[in-house]
């Protein structure tokens, strides 16, 4: 029971004036009802718009399809990663851009066209349930999330006009126009990335795999190399019609029902398939690795050689270090192009 004191109008008062001032500042932060699951999504600054020049041909017949995949927990490096795009595109209305989301969540729908209002978009969902079977346990938790195996069953969520895509990890930035990646003839290969043949390619695989008399002649046939599957230029329609999705499924089948042949996600299946069998890009569209590694995300440096992406790839993301104010050298080249906008700049305004 509670009891009132013969102040209590003032106080109720108080209480009613601080319960405003409270519903305007949510209200000016733009907090949204969610549920449990749902991470809060940060705020951004809307981009400027970005417009095609005269020599641009007309949309329709030039679209430049990206395919990226939208998770609130990698929401700002999405951000990023379209503004980069769109600034440094000689003809940035003729990029359309398909989300895959696991989420029905209309939140994020309206994060992205609030930042981009003059985006060329698509959200489709991604049924989580598709993979969720067939995923193993990997070295890094952030690995065994379906969104990370998307890539796999994109040609399958696609609308069928789309016969290429390139697709891209949230964890970019690209400082050249994507359009000169998107020409890049695929010889009939079903994808084009970066090889890197230097890479020590029996690392991906384990003993078991290499030790098994039928399992280690895999690549019989072919010289394979070390592919980055967070770029790809994807040839969705042969994709499709060769069925690749289920080729990659079946050495997920092995490695989740019969014996342990690799360590790493979603990205040795893919090698298993392609390795040795794709286009190779240059690769100054992937310089990859400067999350560092898997374990301890430490600083890398920029490899040698002109760069036209950046890809942060491994433990560490720019944007948490940037927050932490312990970034990496490399992280300086991500900032400019983060939207991320903190409720104390909210108020600062």
């Amino acid at each position: 029971m509670v009891f009132w004191s013969s102040t209590s109008p003032i106080l109720l008062g108080l209480l009613s004036f601080l319960l405003l001032i409270l519903s305007i500042n949510s209200i000016r932060i733009g907090l949204v009802r969610r549920g449990a699951s749902t991470p809060e999504l940060p705020q951004f600054r809307e981009a400027p718009a970005f417009r095609n020049g005269e020599e641009c041909g007309p949309t329709e017949a030039h679209c430049i399809n990206v395919a990226m995949t939208l998770d609130a927990n990698y929401l700002r490096g999405t951000m990023a990663a379209v503004l980069s795009m769109l600034q440094h595109s000689k003809c940035p209305e003729n990029l359309a851009f398909h989300f895959l989301s696991v989420n029905d969540a209309p939140e994020l729908f309206s994060s992205i066209k609030s930042t981009f209002p003059y985006l060329n978009m698509k959200i489709y969902g991604f049924e989580s349930n598709r993979v969720r079977g067939k995923i193993s346990k990997s070295i890094r938790q952030a690995l065994d999330q379906p969104l990370n195996y998307a890539r796999i069953y994109l040609p399958d969520s696609l609308p069928e006009e789309v016969q290429r895509v390139i697709y891209l990890d949230s964890d970019i930035v690209v400082v050249d126009d994507i359009a000169k990646l998107w020409r890049v003839d695929m010889e009939g290969k079903v994808v084009a990335a970066p090889e890197y043949c230097h890479a020590n390619f029996t690392l991906y695989f384990t003993d078991m795999f290499w030790k098994d008399p039928i399992l280690s002649k895999t690549f019989k046939g072919r010289k394979p190399c070390y592919f980055n599957t967070g770029v790809m230029v994807m040839d969705v329609d042969k994709w499709r019609k060769e069925g690749y999705t289920k080729k990659v499924e079946e050495w997920m089948r092995v490695q989740k029902q019969e014996k342990r042949i690799y360590h790493l996600g979603s990205l040795p299946p893919f090698l298993l398939v392609l390795a040795g069998n794709i286009k190779g890009v240059d690769h100054r569209w992937n310089q990859h690795g400067l999350g560092g590694d898997n374990f301890e995300g430490k600083c890398r440096s920029l490899h040698p050689g002109p760069i036209s992406l950046l890809h942060w790839s491994g433990k560490g993301k720019p944007w948490l270090r940037l927050d932490s104010r312990k970034p990496c050298i490399v992280d300086h080249l991500w900032a400019p192009y983060d939207l991320y906008r903190s409720s104390r700049h909210f108020f600062e305004e």
